[in-house]
């Protein structure tokens, strides 16, 4: 079999347009091959490229390689979030119309047709390099799209085997291989934003400037927001199986997802019980001095250290001096906390095993303690809650600047997409204008399409001014006017 993706360091003058545009000539040939299939061709393309990672000894290897060289989450969990989120996203794609007529209104006299939109560049993070990239370039192909990925720096190598992977499924089925590429090594900033320069579609997952720099591209993009998710514990709430569900979500992965939780608001007349139910599964609440501690090991000039993202509870405690926890063998680390902004910085995204907990006297002010942590960051992406309580359900989603409220749910398992909510599964959740994104829903194969309206001429559907008006002009005193 050809390998086609490294094609583009046979150049011998460092010309990153010549590069991206030699993948971009592959992928557009693959491209307009690929646009003559039919509903069932398609289909068994998605099929075949499923099992590239849904395929066990694949899974295990490609999980390996990516904790091996992103230093980042662990591999049971990393195997176990590779298969679900691509048999979930299968699942979702079954039977989904994408080639030709998919919709008819005769009624409106419209009929729609699904459209590629043509090569598609995917900027995937070092969070998630084969789940994030891999949902892409499935959600692309289901489109009739060619699919081109960047991944990050130390994503590159274990980019390249999930491609070749790939590569073997699309042979198989016979279908072209550079449907699916990625950027050469090294990959870099100027490579990827030139990418993003010459591809019809940017569909970006990660760094918020690397969201930013899609949306200034001058290439339509779909971005996504950033987390930082907060979980509210009612007094209405089963307080231990809300204590189970946060402490799955929290240790999963080490915390990689951006939807799993930062912080738990629990209401005060169920505090002591929440904080002891979320100690009895496996959380360590620290001294004063312990969280003073862990904070300067956790931030260096004000920003994250990255020797803490993804990594274990022990491995952090190790890095902050904090032996006397260690022995206590924490899943996760728990800080207790009052404040919120810019000078605390446990209200911020923390992306490891650290939970930040606030007590709130009621409901309220678990709205308002929240409100404020979202404004820190987060605004657009989520927030959970464990109640009984239909009304606070739906406060949060009728006034919480939220695109998904979670309910009763561990929450990263569920804002992606899980076998027992509705949601679309999906690595990348969008933000709306909260969160400064183009889409507040979460990405999925219709944002990978164009859509052609076909509209016929219908019975006259003209309203009379008296039908529209009949009733303002009557409250206010207006005349009726009958001109047209």
């Amino acid at each position: 079999m050809a390998e086609t993706t490294q094609n583009a360091t046979d150049f011998t003058v460092n010309d990153v347009n010549a590069v991206v545009g030699h993948l971009i000539e592959h992928a557009r040939v693959a491209q307009r091959i690929f646009d003559k299939y039919d509903q069932q061709q398609v289909d068994e393309v998605v099929t075949a490229v499923g099992w590239a990672v849904i395929n066990p000894q694949n899974n295990r290897e490609l999980a390996e390689m990516a904790v091996r060289d992103t230093g980042l989450g662990n591999v049971d969990d990393k195997i176990r979030k590779n298969h679900r989120k691509t048999k979930g996203l299968l699942r979702d794609l079954r039977g989904a119309k994408t080639v030709g007529v998919v919709s008819e209104y005769p009624e409106l006299g419209i009929i729609e047709i699904a459209r590629p939109v043509g090569v598609v560049g995917a900027i995937v993070p070092s969070t998630n390099p084969v789940a994030t990239p891999f949902n892409k370039t499935i959600n692309a192909l289901k489109g009739r799209n060619a699919v081109i990925l960047a991944p990050s720096p130390k994503g590159q190598q274990v980019c390249a085997r999930l491609i070749q992977f790939i590569h073997q499924e699309l042979d198989r089925v016979g279908a072209p291989l550079e449907l699916v590429q990625k950027l050469p090594e090294p990959v870099d900033k100027a490579m990827t934003n030139e990418l993003m320069r010459q591809v019809d579609l940017v569909v970006v997952t990660g760094s918020q400037n690397n969201v930013r720099g899609a949306y200034s591209s001058g290439t339509p993009a779909v971005g996504v927001g950033a987390g930082n998710v907060v979980s509210i514990i009612d007094d209405t709430a089963d307080v231990d199986a809300a204590a189970a569900k946060i402490a799955s979500s929290k240790i999963f992965d080490n915390a990689t997802s951006c939807s799993s939780e930062n912080s738990a608001v629990i209401l005060d007349t169920v505090y002591e019980a929440g904080l002891q139910a979320l100690e009895t599964n496996g959380g360590v609440v620290l001294s004063t001095d312990e969280k003073r501690r862990l904070q300067h090991a956790m931030w260096i000039d004000g920003k994250i250290n990255r020797e803490v993202i993804a990594k274990d509870a022990t491995t952090i405690c190790d890095l902050a001096g904090l032996d006397d926890t260690r022995q206590k063998s924490p899943r996760f680390l728990l800080v207790e906390e009052q404040e919120i902004g810019p000078n605390a910085p446990f209200s911020d995204e923390k992306m490891s095993p650290v939970l930040t907990v606030y007590r709130a006297r009621d409901f309220d002010d678990a709205f308002a303690i929240t409100s404020r942590i979202l404004d820190v960051q987060g605004r657009g992406h989520s927030v959970g809650i464990h109640t009984n309580d239909n009304a606070h359900i739906m406060r949060l989603g009728l006034e919480m600047p939220v695109c998904r409220v979670i309910v009763n749910q561990a929450h990263c398992f569920a804002t992606g997409g899980n076998f027992d909510n509705g949601l679309p599964f999906s690595l990348s959740m969008g933000c709306g204008t909260w969160g400064q994104n183009s889409i507040s829903d979460n990405m999925n194969y219709r944002h990978y399409l164009n859509t052609t309206r076909i509209a016929r001429t219908i019975p006259t559907n003209e309203p009379s001014l008296q039908e529209l008006f009949g009733e303002f002009w009557s409250k206010h005193g207006i005349q009726a006017q009958t001109g047209e």
